[in-house]
């Protein structure tokens, strides 16, 4: 069933080439600064939650509904898809998009008229952000914020993803025309959205059934996962893909780990290459230590200026394990002022 709503998944929307960076952090002084426009000048339903992330979508012409009952009658009521966008408040892209498409009156007559839109901060809601960004990764498509998802009325994902801009670009559709392209599906191939739809729910549940029990990781997949990052990695410059670039600390932790057991100096070169062009770029903070969210180009040359805890957590660790293996000291020095950074934050 869940192979049968892939090709259906597929047949709507061909997958795009290309992947967004995920959501990135945004300063406590746009967010102060930044008011959203609404020519109405009546603030919709999100003016009386607490979230900080609702309440600043709560000027926004889109007519959205919080998470909860009265959203799903409506929907189930006037027979609409629903269009779940979930972030949080210091997302850089949810705030991107907010300015771009949801304060944008014509996108939101299209949402407004033909949708049933839901509004979920995903720090409030993590239950919530679980279950559809796990239906996301079920598409085969990368995560991120804003999860953007499109729903039936009774809540089984049908289509998703993050980030749209509001023309063709960084290889998405554009918003405005994906709304369209929905309504399209949802007015004439209903029932072909709806078994889709079915699928994805079916083999999410029989995956919560399951459950998660360890076991032992076969060989081959072992193989195929090294495949796949050998197949991604930048010999030029370091790094895996193309710009942007992000350090991907688990990436690095498992070429270590391979080079360990498997002795294969191809998975130790490309980490060893890849921790010294962070380290010696710009994606490095030089002075203060600790390394930012991500390269905006390939040469790990300009950085995003966004510290991510999660990552330098994980890069204390890697570079210890570099040093490790090899007893060169440019990683024990990095790894030392790193961790000062960390601890001193």
């Amino acid at each position: 069933m869940f192979h049968f709503f892939l090709f259906h998944f597929e047949f709507f929307f061909p997958t795009p080439p290309g992947t967004l960076p995920p959501c990135l952090s945004f300063s406590v002084k746009t967010q102060l600064t930044h008011l959203p426009k609404n020519i109405h000048g009546m603030p919709n339903r999100l003016i009386s939650e607490k979230s900080p992330y609702l309440l600043q979508h709560a000027h926004n012409p889109v007519d959205w509904y919080p998470w909860g009952d009265e959203a799903f009658q409506k929907a189930q009521a006037d027979n609409k898809p629903i269009f779940l966008s979930i972030g949080y408040s210091t997302c850089h892209w949810c705030h991107i998009m907010e300015r771009e498409s949801f304060e944008d009156q014509a996108t939101a007559e299209i949402l407004n008229v033909h949708f049933v839109a839901i509004k979920v901060d995903r720090e409030e809601r993590p239950d919530v952000d679980r279950i559809y960004m796990n239906a996301l990764h079920a598409t085969g498509q990368h995560g991120g914020w804003p999860l953007s998802m499109f729903l039936t009325p009774d809540l089984k994902p049908f289509y998703g993803g993050t980030y749209f801009p509001p023309a063709d670009g960084y290889g998405r559709i554009a918003f405005p025309a994906l709304l369209k392209r929905i309504i399209e599906l949802w007015t004439s191939e209903r029932s072909r959205v709806l078994e889709s739809a079915e699928g994805l729910t079916m083999f999410l549940e029989d995956i919560a059934a399951r459950g998660y029990h360890s076991s032992e990781i076969k060989t081959d997949v072992i193989s195929r996962c090294f495949e796949q990052i050998r197949s991604s990695y930048d010999s030029t410059y370091g790094g895996f893909g193309s710009a942007p670039k992000f350090p991907r600390p688990v990436v690095l932790d498992f070429l270590l780990r391979h080079y360990y057991v498997t002795g294969d100096a191809t998975s130790l070169e490309m980490a060893l290459h890849t921790m010294c062009a962070m380290a010696r770029g710009g994606m490095y903070d030089q002075l203060g230590g600790g390394f930012h969210r991500y390269s905006v180009d390939r040469r790990w040359f300009v950085p995003h200026f966004e510290k991510m805890l999660c990552d330098q957590a994980q890069l204390v660790n890697v570079y210890l394990d570099a040093y490790v293996i090899t007893r060169d000291d440019f990683f024990q020095r990095t790894r030392v002022k790193h961790s000062t950074m960390l601890f001193a934050t």
